[in-house]
C-alpha cells in the first residue's frame, strides 16, 4: 500500500507541475506579446510548447529504466 501512495504523490506532483507551468508559460506569454506588440500570439503559443516539451523529457527520464 506504501508504494501506491508515493506513486500517487508522483503523479499528483507531475499534474501539479504541468498545470503550473501552462499556466504561468501563457501568463508570461501574454505579457511578452503585448509588450513586443506581435500581431500573432506567438510567445503564447511558444512558452507553453516550451513547457510541454520539457516535462515530457522529465516524464520520460524518470520513468526509464535505471542502469
Amino acid at each position: 500500500m506504501k508504494n501506491n501512495d508515493n506513486l500517487l504523490l508522483k503523479y499528483a506532483g507531475f499534474a501539479t507541475q504541468l498545470l503550473v507551468g501552462l499556466g504561468l508559460a501563457v501568463y508570461l506569454g501574454l505579457k511578452t506579446d503585448s509588450w513586443l506588440h506581435f500581431k500573432t500570439p506567438l510567445a503564447v503559443w511558444i512558452f507553453p510548447l516550451i513547457i510541454i516539451i520539457a516535462l515530457i523529457y522529465k516524464a520520460v527520464k524518470d520513468t526509464a529504466p535505471k542502469k
